[in-house]
């Protein structure tokens, strides 16, 4: 009986130790769950072409080979800063010597800023370039060709945010224009950004002239102003930067790629220095937005 005894309670011990073993297995694994690292987000990966040069060709004989290839047909219309309507117009147009990349390293932007990191969305217009970018956190998601205020009415600079948007809506200068995926940035003004013919050079009433397929973006990419009332703002919309100065009197910038293919080229040093003013403005509002977007949930 005694030797049965101390049998039953080894086995009894021996039960308990393999249950305590178990739990502390399992509180192993939730603890190492909980401190488990995130993936670091994923960089978009843009196809480089083998070289980047320029030179000039009668637009004529360009269009009777290429016209029906749509890749190059969008990065030549891009590098003019023009539209397929206005291309055709022209004598001579700036064409690579190579289409192999994505449109992005035949436009000026960088792909990345790490200043803008912890900006979750921002559109940036140049002016001296006649070009656009769209980043989220830093990173550049989008980019196209512009044609922005010319010599009498140029468009505004510094920050803006996008307010109101509309499908299709009438210009305040001329009600006889039609203005679409318009995405208004100053509503005292009347300025924003939409679709409408670029002739290859500032020539709007101080709006941002887009490609229809690029205005169709930036009006699903940026966010509408949030009013508290009819006269007032509770959130504004998309940070909106648009920067420098055009030559107006001088040849088209983008003829100097012809020259040096990265005469056009802008740093992140410099994207940073025409942002870094308005970075804490841009946050707090993040912030509300934020705010605003989780109470609603």
């Amino acid at each position: 009986m005694r030797k049965l005894y101390y049998t039953a309670n080894a086995l009894l011990i021996l039960m308990l130790g393999l249950m305590v073993s178990c739990k502390k297995s399992d509180t192993i694994n939730l603890t190492e769950n909980k401190t488990e690292k995130k993936e670091p987000k994923k960089t978009i990966e843009y196809k480089k072409p083998k070289s980047v040069e320029y030179h000039f060709e009668k637009t004529k004989e360009w269009l009777k080979i290429n016209e029906s290839d749509s890749a190059k047909a969008a990065i030549v219309y891009a590098v003019n800063r023009t539209d397929k309507k206005n291309l055709a117009k022209k004598d001579s147009i700036v064409v690579p010597g190579d289409f192999s990349g994505d449109l992005v390293y035949y436009l000026p932007f960088p792909l990345h800023v790490s200043a803008l990191e912890e900006v979750s969305k921002i559109i940036i217009f140049s002016y001296p370039t006649q070009t656009f970018a769209a980043y989220e956190n830093g990173e550049l998601v989008y980019t196209g060709p512009t044609n922005m205020g010319r010599k009498k009415d140029q468009t505004p600079t510094g920050l803006f945010f996008t307010n109101w948007k509309a499908e299709k809506t009438t210009s305040t200068f001329n009600d006889e224009w039609d203005l679409k995926w318009n995405f208004n940035i100053e509503n005292k003004l009347g300025v924003g950004f939409h679709e409408y013919e670029l002739p290859g050079y500032p020539a709007s009433h101080s709006c941002l002239r887009l490609l229809e397929k690029d205005a169709k973006y930036l009006y699903k990419f940026a966010d509408e102003w949030i009013l508290k009332d009819k006269e007032n703002v509770k959130v504004k919309g998309t940070p909106v930067v648009v920067f420098g100065n055009y030559d107006f009197d001088g040849a088209k910038p983008w003829y100097a790629l012809v020259k040096d293919p990265k005469a056009l080229d802008i740093s992140e040093k410099e994207i940073e220095s025409q942002t870094s003013a308005f970075i804490q403005k841009i946050l707090d509002n993040q912030k509300l937005r934020t705010a605003e977007q989780t109470a609603v949930q």
